[in-house]
């Protein structure tokens, strides 16, 4: 038997050697950040709270890579505290001409503070300074203690720092090039040496500063000024010796030059906390950081995988141990040792074991990848599952089966769904800490088992490689076998912190009752698939890629040339430049083309285009759609998408690879494209069923409204039964417009709209919008008590909570930014109501299935798309399953306004809708 223990090493000291190679990067924070906003499309980078990221993410991703070529052993950034400074107080006129920062920049520099503090970055800011004092300050006092200094900034007065042991690093295109000004760099742009800056500054002036230069006089001149004298000095006290018009000129613009001249030099001696040797660079603080990265929704893996690579508090770590010094008693089991080892440490049905995996397995090859198993009190076992015998098989399959044996993993979803498709069922699954974790954090967007390990625990697992299933131990094998042991140990130990936490936020229930059986029921969905068509999905793919290409020939037809329906630019030259259509809203990049412009285009013009790029858009969009779904089909014939539990924060579950909810439900496409799902060999038919109206029903339900829970409870159509009272009319004189309207009012309601937004969505004026509202909540005075006292609860509280305690946590609440604050109340307004009807989804889901099982029929559950589930129904079985998931659907929970369920069955998709 080969023993291995698996020793964790501590992190190195962030603190570097004293030594003559001591490296300081400054960085001017406000002048890299506005240079960032403007490098890059503010449309392409917010939140879900509406909060802008543009900045944030050009500054650090610049900063990453100033880290990696830069490598710097200290490291600080400057930042400007408001305009007012000791130059306004001398010339009130400095930078007055600058406008206003834009909207979107507002708050971006205090969100990149947050970042620099996760990642361990001293940062400075002084009142009555600029930035450029503080960076001259210490580059000054670093020079004189022996520091190579390294400046990243976008004002050229720090020219005047550059010597041999200071380099300017100045942005050239955005924050993406930089350009290294030494003194040889500053002699060679400008034919000066870097003490002759600022005396050629005060000369030329600084329009971006507001100050003045001398009329007439520009660069070359006072460069050429500079050369001849030495220095301002001598040429101020030489100026007689300046002839002609220019010399003139700048005898009566002396006192400006000196102004000038005392305003652009740099202070180098501000009062600061701490010093150059103060600045070493630290270690990330890597659970804060994730915090951090999440709430900024930066889910691209390249730019975090940047930021983290160049954490000092990442070298030097053992890979194969995590960062706290815990040890596993780590045993790789040989043929014949894994039955023996779970007799010895897993027969307790009261200590839980961890578990780990690794994923090198592919849907229907049945192999699975090697696992990994961890005790709390240090015992870890390592197998590869094609090297089992027999009774290690049964032992294992035994174990992992066995309800009563506890057991926590890290997404036990994807390791069902793999010990599935090897023949092993799984129960006893007690602990899921991506899903602890979701609810304790759902904002969160990365439930990583590193970042996760990191936040709670402090320390970083390691990541073992992926592997072929067949491991000859040599030295790496072992290191990788120690280290998914290290992870099973791992994800056992989150675990008991995230039971603390859960408990704190009163989860705990929902994820023993709601989510961990829920996401064994979506691995079981998982594996089974729902049939395809591929003939007729290949037939619409046709249909739409001829629609395509039609709508292209009607545009170039409509403009009288071929150009890219495709590019935003070509489009916006057309629309605007050639046919002068009314200009949209104005963007960085132009006036934007979306969806709502050109619809808006269409309704302000008789010409054809905009409606053409609708449907050009539209059918390309259906397109993608469907070439999807193509490719998805697997060799069963069958297309197996990934359910999500952890990605949208109300707890509603979504679908990738493919993303079904993207088949629009209302259209006649849409429609077409659902025939394509078909009922399997096997099987008699597909039954669909959901539920009608249930956000408003739990609308009312949280509002105890008396008038809109009998409006449910009559019988008659809710939204004519309610345009009845807000328009106060008899019911049968209710016209379609009037129900049109409160229909969009109601559900408007449940999603926060806004007057502007039902405004647009109607077609009608903000006031006459607004005067519909207020018409509606005097009829329905609850549901507006209701939306009120939701909001200033959670504002009090930081979040909102549904029936069952599922808390959206809402910080914004309190932001001082009006966008990102409306935006967050009208996240308090929808979450409970959506949140709660997802509750209830799931609920109804593990009912049918778990009535299913006891009435042991062998229809199957498929498909879970908004509100809808997708079974397979066997021969002979379909009055029997509609009459369970009526019954079980309608009673999964008790509603002032009773749930209401629509079912319909059929060989496809569509057939079976209701």
């Amino acid at each position: 038997m080969a023993n291995k223990a698996s020793k964790a090493t501590a992190a190195n000291s962030s603190e570097p050697p004293e030594s003559q190679d001591r490296r300081l990067l400054l960085l001017d924070g406000h002048s890299l950040a506005y240079r960032a906003f403007f490098a890059l499309p503010e449309e392409n980078f917010s939140t879900t709270t509406g909060q802008p990221t543009n900045a944030i993410y050009g500054f650090a991703s610049m900063l990453a890579n100033t880290l990696r070529d830069e490598d710097p052993t200290h490291l600080a950034v400057a930042f400007d505290v408001s305009r007012t400074t000791w130059r306004t107080e001398e010339f009130a006129d400095y930078k007055a001409n600058r406008s206003k920062s834009p909207d979107g920049f507002k708050g971006q520099v205090e969100l990149i503070g947050e970042l620099l503090d996760a990642m361990g970055i001293r940062r400075f800011a002084v009142e009555g300074f600029e930035a450029d004092d503080i960076i001259a300050t210490l580059a000054t006092q670093a020079v004189a203690e022996g520091f190579h200094v390294s400046i990243v900034t976008g004002d050229r007065d720090s020219f005047q720092l550059v010597n041999d042991a200071t380099t300017v690093l100045y942005p050239t295109r955005g924050v993406s090039e930089l350009t290294r000004f030494t003194p040889e760099k500053v002699e060679e742009k400008y034919g000066l040496t870097p003490e002759q800056y600022p005396d050629f500054a005060a000369l030329r002036g600084d329009p971006s500063d507001n100050l003045p230069g001398i009329p007439g006089v520009g660069e070359k001149t006072a460069a050429k000024w500079i050369r001849q004298f030495g220095s301002l000095t001598e040429l101020l006290e030489r100026v007689d010796e300046v002839k002609g018009k220019v010399g003139e000129k700048l005898r009566d613009h002396l006192d400006g030059v000196r102004l000038n001249r005392r305003l652009t030099a740099l202070v180098c001696d501000v009062e600061l906390p701490a010093g150059p040797a103060d600045l070493a660079r630290a270690p990330y603080d890597r659970g804060a950081l994730e915090v951090v990265l999440d709430a900024l929704e930066f889910r691209n893996t390249g730019f975090r995988d940047r930021l983290y690579a160049v954490d000092p508090g990442a070298s030097g770590q053992e890979e194969t141990a995590p960062a706290d010094g815990v040890e596993v008693d780590g045993v790789v089991a040989g043929t014949g040792e894994l039955a023996p080892w779970l007799a010895e440490h897993a027969a307790s049905g009261t200590d839980p074991l961890g578990v780990a995996t690794v994923d090198s397995w592919k849907l229907g090859s049945g192999s699975v990848g090697e696992i990994a198993l961890a005790t709390g009190r240090g015992p870890a076992v390592w197998f590869d599952p094609a090297q089992l015998d027999e009774a290690d098989e049964r032992a294992f399959a035994e174990w992992i089966a066995d309800g009563d044996r506890p057991k926590v993993m890290h997404d036990a979803k994807a390791v069902m769904r793999v010990f599935a498709e090897h023949g092993w069922s799984v129960a006893g699954v007690t602990m899921d800490t991506a899903l602890a974790a979701y609810l304790v954090q759902p904002g969160r967007r990365s439930f990583a088992l590193e970042a996760l390990s990191v936040e709670f625990l402090g320390r970083e697992p390691a990541r073992p490689a992926e592997s072929s299933g067949q491991l000859a131990l040599g030295a790496d094998e072992e290191a990788e076998a120690d280290a998914l042991m290290a992870r099973a140990r791992t994800a056992l130990d989150l675990g008991g912190a995230l039971a603390g936490r859960l408990t704190e936020v009163g989860a705990a229930g929902l994820l023993q009752d709601i989510e961990l059986p829920t996401s064994g029921l979506l691995a079981r969905m998982e594996r089974a698939g729902i049939a395809a068509d591929r003939e007729w999905l290949g037939r619409m793919e046709q249909q739409f890629a001829a629609a395509v290409q039609q709508a292209v020939r009607e545009a170039h037809t409509a403009v009288g040339h071929e150009f890219n329906l495709g590019s935003p630019k070509q489009l916006q030259e057309v629309l605007f430049g050639e046919l002068g259509l009314p200009k949209t809203k104005r963007t960085k990049t132009g006036y934007t083309t979306d969806a709502d412009a050109l619809t808006w285009l269409a309704t302000q013009t008789e010409h054809e285009l905009p409606v053409i790029m609708l449907r050009y858009r539209e059918q390309s969009k259906l397109r993608t759609t469907v070439e999807g779904l193509i490719k998805t089909i697997t060799t069963d014939g069958r297309i197996h998408t990934t359910f999500n539990q952890t990605v949208a924060a109300t707890g509603r579950l979504s679908s990738t690879d493919p993303n079904l909810q993207n088949i629009p439900v209302r259209t006649d496409e849409g429609r077409a494209i659902r025939r394509g799902f078909v009922v399997g060999e096997g099987y008699e038919s597909l039954l669909t069923a959901d539920y009608s109206q249930i956000e408003l029903r739990v609308m009312a339900h949280l509002s105890e409204d008396e008038g809109l829970i009998e409006a449910f409870t009559s019988g008659e159509d809710l939204h004519t039964t309610a345009a009845s009272q807000v328009f106060e009319v008899p019911k049968d004189r209710v016209d379609p417009e009037m129900r049109r309207k409160i229909k969009a009012m109601s559900y408007g309601l449940a999603y926060g709209l806004s007057a502007f937004g039902l405004s647009q969505q109607l077609g009608i004026t903000a006031e006459e919008a607004r005067r519909l509202m207020d018409a509606y909540f005097e009829r329905f005075g609850g549901v507006r008590d209701y939306l009120h006292r939701v909001v200033e609860d959670a504002r009090a509280t930081g979040y909102t909570h549904t029936i069952l305690g599922r808390r959206r946590y809402l910080p914004d609440l309190n932001s001082d930014n009006r966008q990102r604050r409306e935006m967050a109340e009208r996240m308090a307004l929808n979450a409970p109501i959506q949140g709660t009807a997802a509750d209830i989804v799931k609920i109804a889901m593990l009912k049918v299935d778990r009535a299913l099982g006891e009435a042991e029929l062998r229809s199957r559950m498929l498909l879970q798309v908004h509100d809808e589930i997708v079974l397979e129904v066997a021969p002979g079985e379909r009055e029997a399953v509609e009459e369970l998931v009526r019954r079980e659907m309608a009673g999964a929970v008790r509603l002032r306004a009773p749930l209401d369920v629509s079912v319909g069955s059929g060989g496809n998709w569509e057939d079976a809708a209701h």
